[in-house]
Order: structure tokens, then C-alpha cells, then sequence
């Protein structure tokens, strides 16, 4: 079986289950785990069931109006704390298309410290990762198989797992400098190299320097996960969670905004996307137990 047969039937695998999935992202809406309309932060009015039932008497039939959300089109980078800022975009079309709710961190990673957390064949929720990792955020890995194995290479505490792309794709590098962000066709694998940690996944969606890594419009939408540098070096991670953004989207999305990416990684979308901030509790929640992910660490 192929590589994107194997991730093809993983995908198949999660429509079949999306009810009971449905149901475990609930939970997760219902914990105060989200990224979502109704956080103050993101420049929405905060809105629960329990506020509005105390606006109307039961015994009226007195119809109230509640007030619209005030979507602010883009947040600005938030100071989280120090070497942390979040920010948030409302991204529309210019011709009146679909839009896109871009969720984005970006982590100075001389204050960071970053690693990669994996088990194959025993996926976690991103709350039992976070629990079991003590991370302070948490993201979606690279692509996996049906059986919850990592299609690329994998590195964790200096062990090596799985089989290197050839000539394709991006890994994330984490050595004793910090981490490091390659398109495998100029970087290859090299075994002999000491690193702590790592991961490959695919396509690169910008190229170094700053040049747009796929061209070709699939026509695919997808909810999706990018892992990035920046001019000055820092990480961003860069969510697309509302689902409208094709690679090609999402490659010409990066190099239009005023992030400065010099290059960007496509990490596992769909179902997979998602992300934790730990302190303040913040992020996007997945449709799917994850059996890889990477962690950051304040150092």
C-alpha cells in the first residue's frame, strides 16, 4: 500500500467515525478547551447559554435581543508573555468568497525549548498529551497511517524511528542550537547527524527565501496545520481552522501577509489540526486522537 493510500484510508477511517467524534469535540467546547468565537481576547462578545437564560424570566414570553459578536478581521499580535504572542485573523476573499479563521503563535525559540512527543499505535487526545508532557503548547505532527504510525522519519530523545523522505517534502530538526526547519531536496536526512529530535512531513509550502513552495490548485479545502520561520528567526505555528483553504491557498496566504515567512511546512490537517496553549488556556481542538506531536517548553 502507498503513502497516500494509507493516508487516504485514515481519512476514510475518520468520516466513518465522525458522529462519535463530534460528540469527544463537545466535550472538549464544553471544558473550555477552544478556539472559537466567543473568547474576549479575540475580539468577540463572550456568549453562554447560562447568560442568556438569566436575561429571560421563565414565566415571560418577553422576546430579547441578544447582541451580534463583534468579529475584529485581525487581532494584531498579542503579548502572551515573554517570546510568546498570539494573534488572530478573520481572513475574507477579495471577491466575496469563502472566509477563514487563521489561528497563529509565534515563539522566539531562544526562550523556547522544542521537542517531539510520539506513540505509535496509541494515539492521545492533545489534553493527555499536554497532561503527560507538561508542555506548554501543544501541536498536531506530521501525517500518520491507519495504524497510527508516522508515515516519515520520527526522532525522539535521539532514537531514530521510520524511513526518511527522498527528495521531497520538510523536516523539523531539533539539535543542541534549537530547532531548525529544512526542505529535505537542499537538507536531506543525514543519519550521522547528532539531533535530540524531529520530524518530516510534507509539502513545503514556502521554499527558503521566501519563494511559494506548491503552485499547483488541487482544489482540495482542508482545515490545516503550518509550521514556520520567520525573517527574524522566530516560529510560527499558523492554523487554518475553518476548513476553506487549499494547499495552494494556503501557500499564497503566507507569502501575502505581513508574517515575513522564509519558509513554511504543511504539517497533518483535517481532522488532525489542532493546538494547546496551556497557560493562558487557548487553542483549536482536533476531530482525532494524535499519536505524534510537537511540544514547546519555556526554557
Amino acid at each position: 500500500m502507498n503513502l497516500l493510500s494509507k493516508i487516504s484510508r485514515n481519512r476514510l477511517n475518520y468520516i466513518l467515525k465522525a458522529p462519535i467524534l463530534f460528540v469527544a469535540c463537545f466535550g472538549l467546547l464544553s471544558c473550555g478547551f477552544l478556539e472559537f468565537t466567543g473568547q474576549s481576547q479575540n475580539g468577540s462578545v463572550p456568549f453562554s447559554l447560562e447568560s442568556a437564560e438569566a436575561i429571560v424570566p421563565a414565566s415571560t414570553p418577553t422576546q430579547v435581543t441578544v447582541p451580534t459578536p463583534i468579529v475584529v478581521p485581525d487581532t494584531g499580535w498579542e503579548n502572551i508573555r515573554s517570546g510568546l504572542e498570539r494573534r488572530i485573523i478573520n481572513w475574507a476573499a477579495p471577491e466575496g468568497g469563502n472566509s477563514e479563521r487563521i489561528y497563529l503563535l509565534r515563539i522566539d525559540p531562544t526562550m523556547y525549548r522544542f521537542d517531539v512527543a510520539y506513540m505509535p499505535g496509541a494515539p492521545q487526545s492533545m489534553t493527555d498529551w499536554q497532561n503527560e508532557t507538561g508542555a506548554l503548547i501543544v501541536v498536531n505532527g506530521g501525517f500518520f497511517t491507519e495504524a497510527n504510525e508516522a508515515t516519515g522519519l520520527i526522532v525522539v530523545d535521539g532514537q531514530h524511528s521510520g524511513t526518511s523522505y527522498d527528495g521531497f517534502g520538510g523536516m523539523l530538526v531539533i539539535g543542541s542550537s534549537g530547532p531548525d526547519l529544512r526542505w529535505l531536496p537542499m537538507q536531506p536526512y543525514d543519519p550521522s547527524e547528532p539531533i535530540s529530535a524531529g520530524l518530516q512531513s510534507f509539502p513545503m509550502l514556502v521554499k527558503p527565501d521566501g519563494v511559494l513552495g506548491y503552485t499547483d490548485e488541487n482544489g482540495q479545502p482542508a482545515r490545516r496545520t503550518v509550521i514556520a520561520q520567520d525573517g527574524n528567526g522566530r516560529f510560527i505555528f499558523v492554523l487554518a481552522t475553518s476548513g476553506t483553504f487549499t494547499l495552494h491557498h494556503m501557500s499564497q496566504f503566507l507569502l501575502e501577509t505581513d508574517l515575513d515567512i522564509s519558509l513554511a511546512l504543511n504539517l497533518d490537517g483535517g481532522a488532525s489540526t489542532g493546538i494547546l496553549l496551556a497557560e493562558p488556556m487557548d487553542g483549536v481542538a482536533p476531530f482525532t486522537l494524535l499519536p505524534v506531536v510537537i511540544t514547546v517548553y519555556p526554557k
